[in-house]
């Protein structure tokens, strides 16, 4: 006899297992299917050990320029690459166990397997064919039979997304890397070329000049990082070209000739001329497709385009019964859009009042590159392609006080305002730990803040974050600083 739930949730990345967490605090009798790892590829492979390697990758930066504080080292501070890959790995494990932790405090049940719907409310668990991989941790003790029917009367889909593959420039782990292969390398490449600079594709850029490798970006567009504002990227090109990066934009790999140890990539610039570059090592980061393969989907009805499941604000699809969050349900596939879509998700289901529907033009997205890339809203060019009348505020870090004390006076925010409304639109930064300060944004465009409002707040000095103020004055004609 099958075992009935309330809700069951196919995957344990950010939005699987937040929306577990939500759904055991509301009394739901819960359980979520995985069938490799908790926490997902953000927890694993993405968000969190990244963020590992770029820390090291900052300290190390900062190390080589202690001249600048007025500070002295003997002798000369060096990477030890598998001991940073340690680190990473380790902080993963931490995470990964408190996810199962989670589970257990929040009476959720945890089925290890392969899920797929059969039909509306019911899903048959195989045994995983995913091979053991690392981190590998003790399975939590709420496991339930890995095999087996399941049935409730709501089923979210979390299953993520992977890397997606050009067609004749596959990754095959051993010379064209994905981020799986870019997070642990036995020994660091000597040089190594970039395909694609969105996030993934500029981090690891960014790690790896830090760690000494000769990169060169090839990315398609005009702009690298192309769904952030151009003046922003702008700045942030010629502060990675600084460091030593190559960048090619509006430019592509045509095709990728394999050595013994080495690739040739056969790059094509906007003028249609040709060149070959030659590294180690390749990293494709082209983009991610979501994972909506073998659920059963397609039998079922269920609705999907470009390779995404379809949802509308509270994660329903067409199917009744049917709901998806996170990357498997497109873009902007970032893990803070998945755990706010889980809980949207759950607490509609829950019946609870006032539920708001996700709102994607409100997520902020944040690059780690050095320097760091955030924002939220509309781009300068959005904005206009939509037609609006727009007031544009700006303040350079080369301005701001606490900056220049911090070393890191590269930098800059940028925000737009609605002229008529006051409605702030939009929000860039790039400069040092603008991840840290975009949530201010993000806050006021939540709160539908005028830019009168923002103008009457008082930030602490000295901060990095008076620079957000004076951004928003400068947009009325009011900056104080500059």
């Amino acid at each position: 006899m099958a075992e009935n739930y309330d809700v069951i949730i196919i995957g344990s990345g950010p939005g699987g297992y937040v929306a577990a967490v939500r759904a055991g605090q509301l009394g739901l009798k819960t359980a979520i299917i995985e069938r490799e790892h908790l926490g997902g590829i953000c927890l694993n492979w993405g968000c969190i050990p990244t963020k590992a390697l770029l820390r090291s990758a900052e300290i190390l930066d900062h190390s080589n320029h202690l001249k600048d504080y007025g500070l002295v080292l003997e002798g000369k501070v060096s990477a030890d690459v598998k001991a940073v890959v340690a680190r990473s790995r380790g902080v993963s494990a931490r995470l990964n166990t408190g996810v199962g932790f989670l589970m257990k405090k929040n009476k959720v049940d945890v089925i290890w397997g392969e899920a797929k719907i059969t039909k509306p409310g019911e899903i048959v668990v195989t045994k995983s064919s995913k091979p053991a991989v690392e981190p590998q941790h003790p399975l939590p003790k709420n496991i339930k039979s890995a095999e087996g029917t399941y049935t409730a009367k709501h089923i979210i889909i979390a299953t993520g997304a992977r890397p997606r593959a050009l067609p004749g420039i596959e990754p095959d782990g051993k010379l064209i890397w994905t981020y799986f292969e870019a997070l642990k390398p036995d020994v660091l490449p000597k040089s190594l070329i970039v395909m694609g600079s969105g996030a993934i594709g500029i981090e690891f850029a960014s790690f790896y000049r830090s760690m000494g490798v000769d990169v060169t970006v090839v990315e398609v567009m005009p702009t690298i990082m192309p769904v952030e504002d151009a003046e922003v990227t702008a700045i942030a090109r010629k502060q990675l070209e600084k460091r030593g990066l190559k960048i090619f934009t509006s430019a592509k790999v045509t095709k990728v000739e394999k050595a013994a140890n080495s690739v040739t990539a056969h790059v094509e610039t906007a003028d249609g001329k040709v060149q070959q570059i030659t590294a180690d090592r390749m990293i494709s980061a082209v983009g991610v497709q979501g994972n909506i393969e073998n659920l059963g989907l397609e039998a079922l009805g269920v609705k999907t385009d470009r390779g995404c499941v379809v949802i509308d604000g509270y994660g329903k699809t067409n199917v009744p019964g049917i709901y998806a969050i996170g990357d498997v349900a497109g873009p902007p596939m970032l893990a803070h859009k998945a755990e706010h879509e889980g809980v949207v998700c759950i607490e509609k289901i829950a019946g609870l009042p006032n539920v708001h529907p996700t709102d994607k033009s409100k997520v902020p997205g944040c690059t780690y590159c050095n320097p760091q890339v955030a924002s939220v809203g509309l781009t300068e060019a959005r904005a206009k392609e939509q037609g609006r009348d727009i007031r544009v505020g700006r303040f350079s870090f080369a301005a701001n006080g606490k900056a220049i004390a911090l070393g890191e006076d590269q930098g800059m925010v940028k925000v737009i305002f609605d002229k008529k409304t006051g409605e702030l639109l939009g929000a860039h930064m790039v400069g040092a730990e603008v991840t840290e300060l975009i949530q201010g944004f993000v806050v006021a465009m939540n709160l539908e803040t005028t830019e009168e409002e923002l103008m009457h707040t008082i930030f602490p000095h000295p901060t990095v974050s008076e620079s957000m103020k004076e951004a928003v004055l400068d947009a009325y004609g009011r900056v104080l600083n500059a």
